[in-house]
């Protein structure tokens, strides 16, 4: 009889966590879900590096950011409340790795088409564009890895979170990125620990996430900025 990756999906729960732990950790696992991980990136881009953004007003900035989180967090939260209504997915939080296949390829059509657009808007620094083309080369792999293990999105996130302030780190374009580059590893850490705590992943998972998320956004920046 045969058994692919996917069909083999039996819940693991390596870790039992105290519930004063568990309530903390679900709530970073909220706040950082990898569906607002972009939307974040764009706004430290923003406003937390304004030398990025040379030019460009505040208003055209807020129109960037909200560009962004239309194209990252409206459309693929409806694209996953499509598949809960018409029960292609059990649960919101997509456990098993058959039910991530249609929203990794959506998000990853969302992503393309997002730093296709960008990269011919004067208003988009080459920065938010190699991030963005990053993090849809992650969110590939991701796609790739689910027929064999079930990798943290999470981690995959805020991996490309480090990935991007490492990328500004090594070109010598960095305004003030000290506290928030260690700010940023430490979140890191934290959603990373948070996932052992709250969900059925292992440190394998973790690790591969964030690794992921780390050298593609390096490989988005080498092609685009």
């Amino acid at each position: 009889m045969e058994q692919s990756a996917i069909t083999s999906e039996i819940p693991r729960h390596p870790y039992i966590a105290h519930p004063i732990l568990r309530v903390p950790a679900g709530v970073m696992s909220v706040i950082f879900h990898p569906l607002f991980i972009p939307t974040i990136a764009a706004w430290y881009l923003a406003f937390l590096q304004p030398g990025i953004f040379t030019g460009v007003s505040v208003n055209e900035r807020l129109l960037v950011l909200a560009r962004v989180a239309y194209n990252t967090i409206f459309f693929p939260g409806l694209t996953i409340l499509l598949l809960k209504g018409l029960g292609f997915i059990k649960s919101f939080f997509l456990e098993t790795q058959r039910e991530r296949i249609i929203p990794y390829v959506a998000t990853n059509l969302f992503y393309f088409w997002m730093y296709l657009v960008f990269r011919n808007q004067p208003a988009v620094p080459s920065e938010l564009t190699a991030y963005i083309f990053g993090i849809f080369i992650a969110s590939s792999i991701a796609l790739l890895a689910n027929n064999y293990f079930k990798i943290s999105m999470h981690a995959l996130g805020v991996g490309s979170l480090s990935g991007l302030v490492l990328c500004i780190i090594f070109m010598g374009s960095a305004y003030a990125i000290f506290l928030p580059a260690m700010l940023i590893f430490l979140l890191t850490g934290i959603v990373g620990s948070s996932r052992l705590l709250v969900s059925d992943h292992t440190p394998f998972e973790i690790y591969v996430g964030v690794a992921v998320g780390i050298v593609s956004e390096f490989v988005g920046f080498a092609i685009v900025a």
